[in-house]
C-alpha cells in the first residue's frame, strides 16, 4: 500500500514534506531573467530542488493553486513536477482541497489520480459529508492512492467553524471520528489508513487530542516554521511512534531570497530540509 510506502520514508528519512507551492517571485534572478517559457522556469527550479532534497525527505506536496494561476503554462510545470517526482521514486501529495457532489467528486478523482495530473495522495475538504469522499474510495481499494481529509487546519480563522460546539465537542473532533471511520477498511501492514487527516502544528494540544483519538490515522502537518510550528511541538505527537509527515513550503523554497551566502538556491534549500530535519528529529531521542 502507498501508506505503507510513506510510512517506510519517514522511517528511514525522517518526516519531512517539502512543499512546492512555487510562485514566479521565489525564482532565483537568472530564471526570472531568462528566456525560457514559463513552465520551463517553473520546472527547472522545482527539479533542482528536488535533485537537492529527495535523499532527505519523506515526500513532496505540491499545491495546485501556485500553478493555476499561472494558466495552461503554470499547469504544464504542475504535471512535470508531479511526474517527476513519482520518476524519482518519491511520494508525492497533490495539495488541491476538492469537496464537491458525488457526480463532481468522481471526476475530481479521475483527474488527480489519473492521467496528467496523476498523483499518490490527494487533499480533501468533508464540508459536504461522506458523498465527497466516496468517490475517492474506489481508487483507495487498488492500495495504490491515498487521501488526506481536513480536519483542524493551520490558519488562524479555522476556529469559526472547526471549533463549534457539536454534541459537546468541537466540531473537528467530529469530523476526526468521521475519517477515522471511513478509513477502517484501508489499514495497510504499517497499522495506518490510506485515509490520512490534515492537523495543524499550530494547535499541538488539540493535535495529540486527535492522534490519541485515532489510532489508526496518519497525518499531513501543516504549519511548521514560517506558521510557527517548532520540532518541540511534534515531541508528544512522534512519542510512540512517527505518524506523519510535517510540510514546509515557503521556509525551503524561498531560503535563498535575501541571503548571500554563495550558495545555490538548491543548496540551500537542502541546507533547510537538513535543519528542519535535525530540528524535528532531536527531539524524538
Amino acid at each position: 500500500m502507498i501508506i505503507d510506502k510513506l510510512y517506510e520514508e519517514v522511517l528511514g528519512n525522517g518526516p519531512v514534506c517539502v512543499g512546492l507551492d512555487t510562485r514566479f517571485e521565489y525564482l532565483p534572478e537568472y530564471l526570472i531573467n531568462s528566456t525560457k517559457t514559463l513552465e520551463e522556469k517553473i520546472f527547472e527550479f522545482n527539479r533542482k530542488i528536488i535533485d537537492a532534497t529527495y535523499d532527505l525527505v519523506a515526500c513532496y506536496k505540491v499545491q495546485i493553486a501556485c500553478y493555476e494561476a499561472f494558466g495552461i503554462e503554470g499547469l504544464k510545470a504542475y504535471s512535470r513536477t508531479l511526474k517527476y517526482i513519482r520518476e524519482k521514486g518519491k511520494v508525492v501529495i497533490a495539495d488541491i482541497k476538492r469537496g464537491d457532489i458525488l457526480s463532481t467528486a468522481e471526476m475530481y478523482a479521475k483527474a488527480h489520480f489519473e492521467g496528467d495530473f496523476e498523483a499518490d495522495f490527494i487533499t480533501v475538504n468533508p464540508y459536504m459529508g461522506l458523498d465527497a469522499i466516496s468517490p475517492y474510495f474506489k481508487y483507495l481499494n487498488t492500495g495504490e492512492k491515498g487521501i488526506f481529509v481536513l480536519i483542524r487546519t493551520s490558519n488562524k480563522s479555522s476556529k469559526d467553524f472547526q471549533e463549534l460546539n457539536v454534541d459537546n465537542k468541537p466540531l473537528y473532533l467530529k469530523v476526526a471520528e468521521n475519517v477515522q471511520k471511513w478509513g477502517e477498511s484501508f489499514i495497510g501492514k504499517s497499522g495506518f489508513s490510506l485515509i490520512g487527516g490534515v492537523v495543524g502544528l499550530t494547535f499541538p494540544k488539540e493535535f495529540l487530542e486527535i492522534k490519541n483519538m485515532c489510532g489508526n490515522m496518519f497525518f499531513l502537518i501543516p504549519g511548521y516554521g514560517a506558521q510557527g510550528g517548532t520540532g518541540e511541538d511534534l515531541k508528544e505527537i512522534f512519542k510512540e511512534k512517527m505518524c506523519g509527515v510535517v510540510n514546509s513550503s515557503r521556509g525551503i523554497i524561498k531560503a535563498h531570497k535575501g541571503v548571500d551566502e554563495g550558495l545555490k538556491f538548491n543548496e540551500l534549500a537542502r541546507k533547510q530540509v537538513i535543519k528542519m530535519k535535525e530540528d524535528i528529529l532531536r527531539w524524538q531521542e
